[in-house]
């Protein structure tokens, strides 16, 4: 039989109460070729302080589902058979296999005791039913598949059972029809993986590493293989939903074959009774939990809960889960941004970019404790968010999430960076709302963000759309249509969903909310250290290498307390610093890669995290008001240029520098400048940058490509405070922060005059551009700026501490202001040809 994809049940987490439940089942029985040859554990480049612990009879034991808990079940991992397999090849049924592979860990991993890729492969194995369960007793017997990267099929007993598709959900299979009457029963699953060779979706996995943010794929079964026997009719899934505002509990339980049953669900608070409900199985159900302890990041409280299928009176079936009472959503701060709020509260997201990859399992955590160092970690650091990035991980990494108390941003894996091909994109669709169906009850998770920098995007409307499906399906919680909208291979904003993203290294990034989404920082920092002999390719890089630990203690501090400013001025409501741990050929982890040095002093780690959480909420208010700047339209510095560089409205004289010359311009005369170490040099920084300000001119360009050129610019200690330009990149007109421009609409003609104005507001938080009078182009540029330190220049900018960009034209009638000049008055300048 084959199963769907919309028959696959939530595998969820549980109370600790059950953790040891998994060291109930049973090992399985080899197969009888199994003693020759043996399973060797391979040596990785790096090994964790869990490597050595794996091992045949340790191969994750944990329960695998503790959101819908049973006290019967079967563990299957440990040592299989193993080969290579190719196209279409036949089962190996009743035939050995040459190899031995420790399931449940990539083929590519040392812990599989495989250590090298293949396309396509087999595992197999006997084992035998629960004990206590026989055929024909009236019960059936599922099999469960974690996760099986990329394309799997199954059989048992020479039977084909199952095929499925998608390297990072599970699958289930009722296996009973085809299983023996009594005896050892022989398991064979096939893998195919082609990883980037196809447009599956495949997160950060390459086939060969890029030694750069791409990494070792993993292949074949990577999550926990298990089996229980469950009743007839029973309980498949459980989606729960907190209600605050009712004091309750959405609970729909799934169920087979549960037609015309009902079921119970008691919530419990420490052994205690708090709510019970009963009504018809597959049907939403409020269980009442009144004065809700709410789960938070500080005070992470989970409810028990315990669902019973009843026919009549009689109980068929039971499980046991858990749940926490919170509730995401978007309010305004006191400054009047639209923040993120937890259970009506604005609180800051504040987390790391979690890739989920290990030297020694690749994909697979080599044990559970391991699993849950990384999110401890992020807790002993200050943080209360984490983003899981383009991979999904097994079920009680959510568990500890959930457990520890971690706001949990998801990410759908990405495909190949370029867009997805047209074939594949149903398929990467289709695998999203299962990321989504199999993680809805998840307390931790607030966020599902479908793309990463536009990576596989192939439409703005399309994404858009996409963002609107997930809302449908999950109206619970937030959206982030395409993290990192600003970069890389974004088609653009969609205007959907319920978030901003924008990503700087190294940043931090500082988007403005709007009407209806919140803005965040989704990705900034990456500071990095070498540490000898904790490195994967003994070198590697990072966004900024640092040459000491206490530097790079320092570097993080100072880049942290910007993302205050950029709450406070801009309001951000969350920021994602790269990343938890080394990866790889990537330096810019907390930890080495190997989870054995950090490379930080923890300690002022976790008071400025703190700091940050505590200050960056929206509490301070508005930003202050600037003066009302002197009136009139002539500014507090206007040089004519009719034949002399003299300020007409104060005491700044300019100076010509390089040799430029008096020519005809737009009205009387300007100055030609040649492109070339010629400018004009005001003497004095005019304009106040910690405050808003305009600039104004007529220009002309004698060259209009992909060289940038200044008009009007005022240098900083290392690049120009704000560039009236022209921007070589767009080949457009713009007024420019460094890295943002306001831009104009079209390229420029080459010989004509254009009057620019150049608007910096701050109450706004934004660049404006205009050009001949009318609005061209706006921004958002909500940062303070800091005190001028250098001179207003005409005809160049700064960067690098360098003069760069010089103006290859004519310049005339430049006007500077000391405030953010009105549209109206704008136009006004430019009608009165000065």
């Amino acid at each position: 039989m084959t199963t769907p994809r919309t028959a696959r049940r939530a595998v969820t987490a549980v109370a600790v109460a059950l953790l040891a439940i998994g060291t109930a089942g049973a090992a399985g029985v080899a197969p009888a070729a199994a003693a020759e040859p043996q399973w060797h554990k391979g040596i990785p480049p790096l090994a964790t302080p869990w490597t050595a612990q794996v091992g045949p009879r340790n191969a994750l034991p944990e329960y695998p589902r503790p959101q819908l808990v049973r006290g019967r079940w079967q563990n299957l991992n440990g040592v299989w058979e193993f080969g290579r397999a190719a196209v279409d090849q036949a089962p190996p049924v009743g035939q050995p296999l040459g190899e031995r592979v420790l399931v449940p860990y990539p083929i590519e991993s040392a812990l599989s005791g495989i250590q090298r890729h293949e396309d396509r492969m087999f595992y197999r194995r006997a084992f035998t039913v629960p004990a206590g369960w026989r055929v024909g007793s009236g019960q059936r017997l599922m099999l469960h598949f974690g996760a099986v990267d990329y394309d799997a099929k199954v059989w048992v007993n020479g039977t084909r059972v199952a095929t499925h598709r998608g390297g990072y959900d599970g699958f289930d299979i009722d296996v009973t029809d085809a299983l023996r009457g009594t005896g050892p029963q022989e398991l064979i699953v096939w893998a195919e993986d082609l990883t980037d060779a196809t447009g599956q979706p495949i997160g950060k996995q390459r086939r060969v590493s890029d030694r750069g943010i791409f990494y070792q794929g993993s292949s074949g079964i990577w999550r926990t293989v298990w089996m229980e026997p469950v009743a007839d009719s029973s309980i498949t899934g459980l989606v729960t939903t907190p209600d605050l505002a009712a004091s309750a509990l959405r609970l729909t339980a799934e169920t087979v074959r549960g037609d015309g049953l009902t079921v119970r669900a008691v919530a419990k608070a420490g052994g205690r009774v708090v709510g019970t409900v009963t009504g018809a199985a597959g049907t939403e159900l409020v269980v009442p939990v009144p004065r809700a302890e709410l789960w938070s990041p500080d005070h992470p409280y989970l409810y028990d809960l315990e669902v019973t299928l009843l026919r009549g009176r009689t109980a068929v079936d039971t499980v046991t889960s858990y749940f926490g009472m919170r509730e995401i959503g978007k309010k305004p701060g006191a400054d009047g941004k639209l923040r993120i709020a937890l259970n009506g509260k604005i609180l800051f997201n504040l987390a790391t970019l979690d890739q989920g990859f290990w030297p020694d399992g690749l994909n697979t955590a080599p044990t559970d404790a391991g699993l849950k160092f990384d999110l401890q970690q992020h807790k002993d650091m200050g943080f209360n968010a984490v983003r899981k990035h383009i991979k999904v991980e097994p079920d009680r990494w959510y568990y500890w999430a959930d457990k520890l108390g971690l706001l949990v941003w998801q990410d759908m894996p990405a495909a190949n960076t370029g867009p997805i091909p047209e074939a594949w994109r149903a398929q990467f669709e289709a695998e999203l709302h299962e990321l989504v169906r199999e993680h809805r009850s998840w307390t931790s998770i607030v966020a599902w963000v479908p793309f990463n920098e536009g990576w596989g995007e192939w439409d703005r409307e399309a994404t858009g759309r996409i963002a609107d499906d997930v809302r449908k399906q999950d109206p619970s919680r937030l959206v982030n249509a395409h993290s990192g909208v600003n970069c890389c291979n974004s088609h653009g904003d969609s205007g959907r969903g319920d978030v901003i993203d924008h990503h700087q290294y190294l940043g931090p990034a500082s988007p403005a909310p709007d009407a209806t989404r919140v803005s965040i920082d989704g990705e900034h920092g990456g500071f990095g250290l070498r540490t000898s002999n904790h490195m994967w390719f003994g070198d590697g890089q990072a966004y900024e290498m640092e040459p000491d630990s206490a530097t790079l203690t320092r570097k993080y501090v100072e880049n942290q307390r910007a993302v205050i400013t950029s709450a406070r001025s801009c309001g951000i409501s969350a920021a994602i610093y790269t990343q938890i741990t080394d990866v790889e050929g990537e330096l810019n982890g907390f930890w080495t890669y190997d989870r054995q040095v950090a490379k930080m002093d923890l300690r002022q780690v976790r008071a400025v995290n703190r700091e940050i959480i505590a200050r960056a909420d929206g509490s301070a208010g508005n930003v202050p008001q600037p003066g009302p700047g002197t009136p009139g339209l002539t500014g507090v510095a206007f040089y004519p240029l009719d034949g002399t560089a003299e300020d007409a409205a104060g005491d700044h004289d300019a100076t010509l520098v390089g040799g430029p010359g008096y020519v005809d311009a737009h009205r009387g005369q300007g100055v030609a400048l040649n492109g070339s170490g010629q400018f004009i040099d005001t003497g004095a920084p005019v304009l106040n940058t910690a405050s808003d300000y305009t600039a104004s001119a007529w220009v002309r360009l004698d060259k209009a490509d992909g060289a940038f050129q200044t008009i009007v610019s005022q240098d900083g200690a290392s690049v120009s405070d704000f560039f009236l330009q022209y921007s070589g990149a767009d080949q457009r007109f713009a007024m420019s922060f460094a890295g943002v421009r306001a831009l104009g609409p079209a390229k420029p003609e080459t010989g004509r005059w254009y009057h620019l104005t150049g608007v910096r507001d701050s109450v706004r938080g934004e660049l404006r551009l205009y050009v001949d009078g009318e609005l061209a182009g706006r921004t958002g540029a909500c940062l303070p700026q800091a005190a001028p330190t250098g001179n207003t220049v005409i005809g160049r900018g700064r960067y690098g501490g360098n003069p760069v960009d010089y103006l290859d034209g004519a310049v005339d009638q430049v006007h500077l202001y000391d405030r953010a000049l009105s549209a109206t008055e704008i136009k006004d300048l430019y009608a009165s040809g000065q």
